[in-house]
């Protein structure tokens, strides 16, 4: 065997992370799901919402069953919401087309929504055992580092470079330990900044640890500074204590959630008004405002709080506008800064005394 894979797959037998939920059983459905919500997560923020949604969709089928705002309400909070829009209609067309099962083959798994050639890799190894390179993240570093690659691996060429390395290490045997393992080595040892390399089974033939080079590989991509984007989020309160929401459009930004109405500056702002409403504005008040960062730019929040006076109604021929008291907030997908600023609202409110 490869002297690579030797050394990492002793090294897991001893350290590496064997009880991790989607592995007790390692279904072909429960692999995908985890490999899914890692994308660009960590396991231990990925962990609870995998056993929230499990325990409410424990199958395919019952996903593809499943309400779009209920895919998006297990979600909330996990961010990057177009996985759980592509694992939703992945479900779909898996029951449609591939008799309500993950298909077997590389090709087609890769085909499916949100999935690509890493992620059916990955799937394939961990749920069948299959001999499928990998090329995550925490793959791209341990290798660039140790086979000292130069380059962003977001290069074709670098990354061409990298897909030859992890074919070549890859065992003929324990494919989903080996697996398990490269990935767990990325993630627990050889990390972004302050590497563990003193505990590292590879230390001793990794070129970036012997050119002094941890630091420096992979190569960081070209730089440009994130733009900052501003808008104003309206809390419409009614006497009810309800909140008016709107589900976004299906693209761009927190596609399909339900979220706050928003304008584009305080001019706007002032002269927010909304159908299937009755009463009046009879308080305005602006709130501290927030940044929330994105992969590719930051949004600068400023919240306005709009206590409506009069009953509130639901808004009429609309589906995508809504009155929504606090225990409804859990039944539908909210972006993380929104659900953030309404636990502030009602926790605020509850705490002022009584008129009564």
């Amino acid at each position: 065997m490869d002297p690579f894979a030797t050394n990492l797959l002793t090294w897991f037998d001893s350290h590496g992370r064997k009880d991790l939920p989607w592995q007790h059983p390692r279904t072909p459905y429960r692999v995908w799901l985890s490999e899914i919500m890692l994308q660009q997560t960590q396991v231990r923020t990925v962990i609870p919402y995998f056993q929230r949604f499990v325990e409410a969709l424990p199958t395919l089928e019952s996903l593809a069953e499943a309400s779009q705002d209920q895919v998006l309400a297990l979600w909330s909070g996990l961010g990057y919401y177009s996985r759980a829009r592509n694992l939703h209609a992945c479900a779909k067309m898996c029951v449609e087309r591939h008799a309500a099962d993950l298909p077997s083959s590389l090709d087609d798994l890769a085909a499916l929504p949100g999935i690509g050639r890493s992620t059916a890799a990955a799937i394939l190894a961990q749920a069948h055992g299959q001999a499928h390179a990998i090329l995550d993240g925490n793959v791209r570093r341990v290798l660039a580092r140790h086979h000292g690659v130069h380059g962003w691996p977001g290069q074709a060429r670098v990354q061409t470079e990298l897909w030859r390395l992890s074919e070549a290490h890859l065992p003929q045997s324990r494919l989903a330990d080996y697996t398990q393992a490269i990935m767990d080595l990325g993630a627990t040892l050889c990390t972004r900044s302050k590497p563990r390399c003193a505990d590292c089974p590879l230390q001793s033939q990794c070129i970036a640890h012997r050119d002094g080079l941890i630091l420096a590989l992979p190569t960081a991509k070209p730089g440009a500074s994130r733009p900052t984007r501003s808008t104003t989020m309206m809390i419409a309160r009614s006497d009810e204590g309800r909140i008016l929401l709107e589900r976004r459009g299906p693209t761009g930004v927190w596609a399909r959630l339900w979220s706050l109405p928003e304008c584009t500056d305080a001019t706007a702002a002032g002269k927010f008004q909304t159908a299937g409403m009755q009463g009046e504005f009879a308080t305005r008040r602006t709130l501290p405002a927030f940044t929330h960062a994105f992969s590719h730019f930051q949004l600068h929040i400023t919240p306005v709080l709009l206590q409506v006076r009069g009953a509130a109604t639901q808004i009429c021929d609309d589906p995508d506008r809504a009155w929504f008291a606090e225990h409804e907030l859990d039944s539908i997908g909210l972006p993380a800064p929104v659900r953030k600023l309404l636990n502030e609202v009602f926790r605020e409110s509850s705490c002022e005394p009584s008129t009564a």
